[in-house]
């Protein structure tokens, strides 16, 4: 009976590396993550907005490149759009409703970038509804950071990413059938993550 489980072991383990490879972590830098969006302002012209307190962490498997355990928590009470009767406003129940859903958030599980080049396939959940989104994403650099953090020079990993939903899929309908606020949402997130 030993030598079966040992042989089946032994079989899985040959079939499916990727299943025994260890995975890196890695936390998102916060001093070097940006999340911006883009919403079409009564036709004129697109308003930028960000948020300016996010956090998030990820595993890396680079030999097999696969990610997975992605996620990213964002603060919604820090938008900024540089106006702040237009911030208050966002902050309010017609937008985030920030008093009743504080975060924001992006979860994925397990994405193969060798079978889906730049995609990473999850869910995003804002006012307490999730839908899925898929992030067009570029893994720009992973390398031993230039710059001494604390007494050493981290891992890094560095990525542009973008992503395009309608808000009132989730809920969020102020102002949308009179064309006066955009539905449509342009996300954009750049980061660098360290190696943990």
């Amino acid at each position: 009976m030993k030598k079966f489980r040992y042989a089946l072991f032994l079989t899985f383990y040959l079939i499916s590396p990727a299943a025994f490879a260890d995975d890196e972590i890695y936390i998102l830098d916060e001093t070097h993550l940006s999340i911006g969006f883009l919403v079409d302002h009564a036709g004129y012209a697109r308003t930028l907005g960000m948020f300016t307190r996010a956090s998030g962490s990820f595993k890396y498997d680079d030999d097999n490149s696969l990610v997975s355990d992605i996620e990213i928590i964002i603060d919604t009470s820090s938008v900024f759009t540089n106006h702040d009767k237009r911030d208050s406003h966002l902050k309010s129940p017609d937008f985030l409703n920030v008093d009743q859903y504080p975060e924001m958030t992006f979860k994925a599980d397990i994405n193969d970038l060798k079978l889906n080049p730049g995609k990473i396939a999850g869910n995003l959940t804002l006012l307490g509804i999730t839908k899925p989104l898929i992030l067009n994403a570029t893994i720009n650099k992973i390398d031993i950071y230039p710059f001494r953090v604390g007494l050493s020079k981290p891992k890094v990993m560095g990525v542009s990413a973008t992503a395009t939903f309608k808000r009132s899929d989730f809920g969020m309908n102020y102002a949308v059938k009179k064309k006066l606020v955009g539905d449509e949402i342009d996300l954009i997130i750049e980061f660098e993550a360290r190696k943990q």
